[in-house]
């Protein structure tokens, strides 16, 4: 019905501006210049109207007048625009010259936009129709494969779940997460509240010189997006919409429950225990949790539509947009719903004063499980949970059992009253997780409201006045309910439980800037200077009860606590500001010659009193070589070479880290009778001299085109962070913590290729695109007391399985080097130091054998290593399209090399917890195997619970993310534009060696992530 409503509306309106013609009409058909190729979808608007058309199939257009005297404006994607008098012709085709190297496109480069062309900073660009009918739940989405220089990598595949973005490598060993910059507004918080549809372009700011404006928060580098505006089109309705269905694309190999009995059986008698299970034949397949766990055919969906229209004066754009997604684990508990409504307008009044707004209202609400965690994740549960507790637990015998005849009032039940297995075997965190799931009861969401309101004055020819302030404006909350439930003895609840919080935030900026640009024959000059203001704040609240008289979240209330049952109250708040400095002025010689400069000065409270403000400058050059007399090489029909330099900052520390703030529950005993006093003491010394993070980075590259159908983007960047935030370490007899200083140094040094090919061959259209970047990461200084820093671990031992160090890359894995498994007593024996002591007393013939690195003659933690990179050196992304008439193909992939994973997803803890079906292959006996060591229940060797290059597996993968076939209908009525129907399937293959669930991991280690889905999907794009 929705469909239906605003086709009428949008035929209504355009009827309406048909209405306007008085009976003359123009008629004729658009080419390529080059190849007389009929061209398809070329946009015909009359200026000065929002009267305009398209060309059909065969390149042939008609369009109603309101003017017999009007100027046409023909544009078309990779064409430069022409405009043509009419002049009372009836009949007027048109051939388009072909934009080489897209030269007047314009790139966003904050505060402010120049020509592609002219652009001397490295900056990727993703443009809307590189968005177009794709599937994305998250903006980052979009950068993901799709420009180099930046590796995207999914948190997880949760509904809802951020992307780790990470623009030319890790640049310090604090916050790397880009700053995002949407229409001016610096967002305070998460950027999923933007709809992808409404999006014009992203530029990613790559190089210090481009991001240098934005200073001190500039140094892991900034995405700018730019939403539409409806400028310079007819107007225009939109409907965007899909719907489909998503599905696990791999399942791990475990024991079935015949195979967990007899392995058990055998590491049970290895450690000399009585076997736990008689008749292991007796049991069969047994329970599959994964299967009880995954969510087959969870339902995905979006639905946009927008309208646009604009004249010689104004222009506006409005959407509104829906999206929803379940998870494949859990339909009920992982579910993402964003509702958004956007409005964009500008107004000229005269020649001298534009003002204008963009504005968007997002709510997002959602239900998630846990992710990623050894503690009781509901994947690290399905893994690991034995197979031989049933789902539902039958057997009389059992049930009269103690963990079920005790604790009969909480155990917890299915929609038929059935009582969910309770597992005797393995214990723990490790539960049911289909029961677990139904005790879960939360959920969370947001309302944001972005936006921003500018002003601006031309008051005489080539001088700008420019302001803007903007706002980022969200409330947040979030709560859960644990209803009474026996799960197993150490998860369980005797009364229920609700906790909520509330919380806001306003993050507001203001901008203004003064620019000059004039222009002296072939010299073009242009010069900027501004001021930003920015201010963030915001509280939250939030408390924990008990004992509620309800059964469900959707009841609970914190209104329902009394002196006895309040767990706490509490809250906190926030408060950073910034003053900036800018100025920018680029020079111009006959679009030869080119030059950039760019200053930024930037106050904050966070810094020390000696570095209260800090000072980002930046300078860039740029040379047009085909545009010398000399260059008239054959084949090269662009060639620009650009060299920058320029220096960022980070201040991404906590609040008054330079000062020594007063802490609480410090007490002490004084006089005779000892009276216990609390306290209060300072909790660190201060640091006067404590400033931001400075990054300083190189860039050398070139953009060129080659026999008009090849373009090529290489560049080559050296990243060093100096000075970044660590905690200095003081003597114990000090009293308290020590500062926070400026110490350590991280280096990057990286490549990156893009390169892209279209031609078309009669009715066909060939459109390739690749890109490729290398990155070298290595820290260079930890401070003179320390040459390492502790990592990630695992379990409730703590197990250590990454590490930093000097001369290595960040956050490598870490730990013991295996030799092998010993085949005999011998070996292990002969496995000693010069004096014949045993490097490992405690082995036995089927243990690893692990290798003393230090050489010492003994074993030890230092003999733990480097055992692989956690971030690849490599990424890399491809697509291919293919057009023949109506019809359109798509694929779209990416992937990565370089890297490893730490698959830490079996709780080595818990001496029965399940296994996949590699165990199948432990060492038996001599000679079976040299590569998994014997099962025994106490693991006295340690060959399970150390960290080895035993749980390392290589990282690479390479996946198709898109593969989609489209077709464009008949235009068969005048106020159909284009309406095109897909299908189209996402993560359908992915190539790897990683035996784990999804080899795209964040940190390099696996502890049961939640996969990406493989969905497949049916969408249509309307435009009338």
């Amino acid at each position: 019905m929705l469909k239906r409503i605003c086709l009428l509306l949008s035929l209504g309106c355009l009827l309406g501006v048909n209405l306007l013609a008085q009976g003359s009409s123009v008629s004729g058909t658009v080419s390529d210049a080059q190849t007389d190729e009929l061209l398809l979808g070329v946009a015909i608007l009359e200026q000065g109207t929002s009267n305009g058309t398209i060309t059909d199939l065969d390149g042939n257009y008609t369009l109603a007048l309101t003017d017999e005297n009007a100027v046409l404006v023909f544009s078309y994607l990779g064409y430069v625009t022409q405009e043509i008098s009419v002049a009372g012709q009836k009949q007027l085709d048109i051939a388009l010259e072909e934009d080489v190297a897209n030269l007047d496109e314009v790139v966003v480069v904050g505060y402010g936009v120049q020509k592609k062309k002219e652009v001397t900073g490295a900056i990727t660009k993703v443009n809307a129709s590189d968005l177009e009918d794709k599937q994305l739940g998250r903006v980052e989405d979009a950068l993901k494969g799709r420009t180099s220089g930046v590796r995207v990598t999914a948190n997880s595949g949760q509904p809802g779940a951020a992307s780790e973005v990470r623009v030319r490598g890790v640049t310090t060993i604090n916050d790397n997460n880009p700053l995002y910059v949407v229409d001016g507004v610096i967002i305070a918080g998460g950027i999923e509240y933007l709809n992808q549809n409404d999006i014009e372009s992203i530029e990613v700011l790559k190089d210090a010189a481009s991001a240098a404006i934005y200073g001190t928060r500039a140094a892991a580098g900034v995405i700018l997006v730019t939403t539409k505006n409806g400028r310079n089109k007819p107007f225009e309705v939109r409907y965007e919409g899909y719907y489909g269905s998503q599905y696990p694309w791999k399942k791990l190999n475990l024991l079935n429950a015949n195979e967990y009995a007899i392995l058990s059986n055998e590491a049970a008698a290895a450690a000399g225990q009585e076997l736990p299970f008689s008749n292991p034949d007796q049991y069969g397949e047994g329970t599959d949790w994964q299967d009880l766990i995954f969510n087959k055919g969870a339902p995905i969906q979006s639905h946009n539509l927008s309208f646009s229209n604009s004249t010689e004066t104004s222009s506006y754009f409005m959407s509104f947009g829906y999206f929803d997604q379940s998870g494949i684990v859990s339909d009920a508990q992982s579910r993402f719903q964003r509702a958004n409504i956007r409005f964009n307008f500008t107004q000229d009044i005269g020649k001298f004063l534009k003002f204008g707004s963009n504005i968007a209202y997002t709510r997002t609400t959602g239900r998630s499980v846990a992710e990623n965690t050894e503690f009781g994740s509901p994947l690290i549960r399905a893994i690991n949970l034995d197979p031989i507790t049933p789902l539902i637990e039958t057997d009389s015998s059992v049930l009269a059992e103690t963990r079920y005849a005790n604790n009969k009032e909480l155990l917890v039940r299915d929609e038929n009253d059935g009582i969910y297995g309770i597992s005797p075997y393995v214990t723990s965190e490790i539960l049911n997780p289909v029961a677990a799931l139904q005790v879960l009861q939360q959920e969370g969401g947001a309302d944001k409201v972005v936006g921003n309101f500018f002003a601006e004055v031309e008051p005489i020819k080539n001088v700008r006045f420019r302001s803007s302030i903007g706002a980022d404006l969200a409330f947040w909350k979030n709560k859960g309910f644990t209803p009474v439930h026996y799960l197993n003895a150490a998860n369980n609840a005797t009364v229920n439980s609700f906790n909520s919080n509330k919380g806001n935030g306003l993050n507001w900026i203001w901008d203004n800037t003064l620019s000059y640009s004039p222009t002296f024959g072939k010299h073009r000059i242009s010069a900027m200077i501004g001021t930003s203001a920015n201010k963030n704040e915001g509280e939250q609240v939030g408390g924990t009860i008990n004992d509620l008289p309800v059964n469900d979240i959707e009841d609970a209330s914190l209104t329902y606590s009394n002196a006895d049952n309040i767990i706490g109250f509490g809250g906190f708040e926030y408060l950073t500001t910034l003053i900036s400095y800018l100025g920018r002025v680029t020079y111009n010689y006959n679009s030869k010659y080119l030059f950039s400069a760019l200053y930024r000065i930037d106050g904050s409270p966070r810094f020390g009193s000696n570095n209260r403000f800090g000072h980002f400058p930046s300078l860039s050059l740029g040379w047009v070589v085909t545009e010398e007399p000399f260059m008239n090489i054959g084949g090269i029909n662009f060639l620009k070479i650009r060299a920058s330099w320029g220096i960022n900052g980070s201040d991404r520390i906590r609040d008054f880290g330079y000062i020594s703030t007063i802490g609480g529950a410090r007490n002490y005993t004084f006089g005779i009778d000892e009276d216990l006093v609390q306290g209060r003491s300072p909790n660190q010394i201060e640091n006067p001299d404590l400033r931001w993070e400075e990054t300083t980075q190189i860039n050398l590259g070139f953009d060129a085109k080659i026999f008009r159908n090849i373009s090529l983007t290489f560049d080559w960047f050296q990243k060093s962070t100096d000075g970044m935030l660590l905690d200095l370490v003081v003597p114990g007899y000090v009293g308290n913590l020590g500062p926070i200083g400026n110490i350590a140094e991280m280096e990057n040094t990286g490549i990156e290729l893009e390169l892209g090919y279209l031609k078309s061959f009669g009715p066909w259209k060939l459109n390739l695109g690749g890109n490729v970047s290398y990155i070298q990461n290595e820290i260079v200084f930890l401070g003179f007391d320390k040459e390492e820093l502790g990592g990630q671990t695992f379990g409730p031992q703590a197990l250590q399985i990454t590490e930093t160090s000097l001369g290595e890359s960040f956050g490598y894995l870490y730990g013991y080097q295996t030799d092998g498994v010993f085949q005999n007593q011998s070996e292990v024996n002969a496995h000693s130091n010069a004096e014949g002591v045993l490097l490992q007393p405690n082995a036995q013939a089927g243990d690893f054998r692990f290798v003393d690195i230090d050489g010492n003659g003994e074993l030890n933690a230092d003999d733990r290593t480097n055992l692989g990179n956690s971030i690849p050196n490599w990424t890399y992304g491809f697509s291919i399209g293919l057009d023949w008439r109506n019809f359109d193909f798509n694929l779209f992939g990416q992937g990565v090399a370089g890297n490893k994973i730490f698959k830490a997803i079996h709780r080595f803890d818990l001496p029965f917890a399940n296994r996949t079906t590699e165990a199948l292959e432990r060492w038996t006996g001599e000679g079976s195997t040299n590569e998994y060591p014997r099962l025994i229940v106490d693991d006295p060797n340690g060959n399970f619970s150390r960290s080895s290059d035993f749980f390392v597996e290589d990282g690479d993968f390479v996946r198709i993310k898109n593969l989609q076939i489209g077709y464009t209908l008949p235009r068969f009525f005048d106020y159909m534009k284009k309406i095109r129907l897909y299908v189209s399937a996402n993560n359908i293959l992915t190539l790897t060696k990683y035996s784990g669930f999804d080899p795209e991991i964040v940190g390099g280690v696996d502890r049961g992530i939640y996969p990406q889905a493989k969905s497949f999907i049916f969408g249509v794009n309307a435009t009338f």
